[in-house]
């Protein structure tokens, strides 16, 4: 499957003209995980998205404490690390491949020359994703 096939599954870009999808295409870099391998460490900087392209993901707090606690898994054109493309904080879990997983990076500082190219669309969408994530999140805790 092309990448912009790909990125077109995603909720986060299903709305973009296929032009923005083109050119996010040749931003992003595929990578393969196997199998038990660390994508991603809590604590750890975040500076890159990643959107699921096979395979299946699992997002992890106190990876190796003993005490690990699975926060969320994510499969094939599910996304994670969308907070790294506007701060520079830490990351707030660990992410661990399930299975052989391959998955399109987008770094925030290709994320951020986008919208410094005047792209907003991208940016507009990702709001309304985490808006909706916020959301969730609230209504799990009040419940």
């Amino acid at each position: 499957m092309a990448i912009e096939d790909t990125l077109k599954g995603v909720e986060l870009f299903a709305d973009l003209p296929d032009e923005d999808l083109r050119r996010l295409a040749k931003l992003v870099v595929q990578r393969q995980y196997k199998a038990g391998e660390i994508i991603v460490r809590e604590n750890e900087a975040g500076v890159a998205f990643y959107v699921v392209a096979t395979g299946r993901v699992e997002a992890v707090k106190g990876l190796g404490s003993g005490n690990e606690q699975v926060v969320a898994t994510f499969a094939p054109q599910d996304f994670f690390g969308e907070m790294a493309l506007f701060d520079n904080q830490v990351r707030s879990t660990s992410v661990r491949a399930l299975e052989d997983t391959e998955c399109l990076v987008l770094t925030s500082w290709d994320f951020r020359a986008e919208l410094q190219a005047g792209n907003c669309r991208i940016a507009i969408a990702l709001l309304g994703v985490l808006a909706r994530r916020i959301r969730t999140m609230n209504e799990a805790v009040t419940h």
